[in-house]
C-alpha cells in the first residue's frame, strides 16, 4: 500500500503548539493574498487517496472544531484512528471516524485486504511511526512562515538516516512553500 504524508509544519519544524493548537496556521502569512480559490492541492490530494490513518490527538483536534457536515474536508473517506486509550470516536465523529489499535503492519494488511491501495497517513506520532517502519512512500510538507520557538515536532527520532529525494517545491501567494518528496530508506 502507498502512504503519503500531506502536512503543514512552522518553519522551525512545529505540526503545533505544546498545547496541540494549531490557530497559528490561519494567521500566519501574507493573509491579504487572494487564496479563495487556493487550497494548496489539498483537495487534489484528498482525490488521490482512498483511505487515511490519524492518531488519536489529530482526530481530537479535528474534533474539537466542531466541523458542520458541510465543512468537513474528507468527504466519505475511510479514516481509521490510532488509539490504544480510546475505543469509541468523540460524539462528533461518529460514523466518520473508526477506532484501530494494534500492530501497524497489520492495519496496512488488513486495509489491503479490503481494497485500498493508497492511506493518506496524518497526526506527529504517527507519521513517526510510519516512517520508523518505512512505511511511507511520500512527503508533501507545507512550511508556514512563523517561528513558533516551542511546540510539537513533525519529526521525532528516526532509526537511521532517511534521504528525500525527487523533491519539487513551490511557493504561493500568501507566503506558504510546500516541498513534495519520495522517501528513500536505502
Amino acid at each position: 500500500m502507498k502512504c503519503s504524508v500531506y502536512i503543514a509544519t512552522s518553519v522551525d519544524g512545529f505540526i503545533a503548539q505544546k498545547d496541540g493548537g494549531v490557530e497559528w496556521l490561519h494567521t500566519a502569512g501574507n493573509t491579504e493574498a487572494d487564496m479563495e480559490s487556493e487550497d494548496m492541492g489539498f483537495q487534489d490530494f484528498l482525490n488521490s487517496v482512498d483511505c487515511m490513518i490519524m492518531g488519536r490527538k489529530c482526530m481530537e483536534v479535528i474534533s474539537s472544531f466542531n466541523l458542520a457536515p458541510e465543512q468537513w474536508p474528507y468527504g466519505n473517506l475511510r479514516i481509521v484512528v490510532l488509539s490504544n486509550t480510546l475505543k469509541e470516536p468523540p460524539e462528533n465523529l461518529k460514523n466518520k471516524v473508526e477506532m484501530y489499535s494494534g500492530d501497524l503492519r497489520t492495519l496496512i494488511s488488513q486495509l489491503e485486504s479490503e481494497g485500498h491501495h493508497y492511506a493518506y497517513i496524518d497526526g506527529g506520532k504517527t507519521i513517526q511511526e510510519f516512517i520508523n517502519l518505512q512505511l511511507i512512500n511520500e512527503m508533501t510538507i507545507t512550511q508556514v512562515p512563523v517561528l513558533l520557538g516551542e511546540g510539537i515536532t513533525l519529526f521525532g527520532k528516526t532509526e537511521k538516516h532517511i534521504k528525500l529525494e525527487q523533491a519539487h517545491a513551490t511557493a504561493f501567494a500568501n507566503d506558504f512553500v510546500q516541498a513534495k518528496y519520495t522517501v528513500n530508506y536505502q
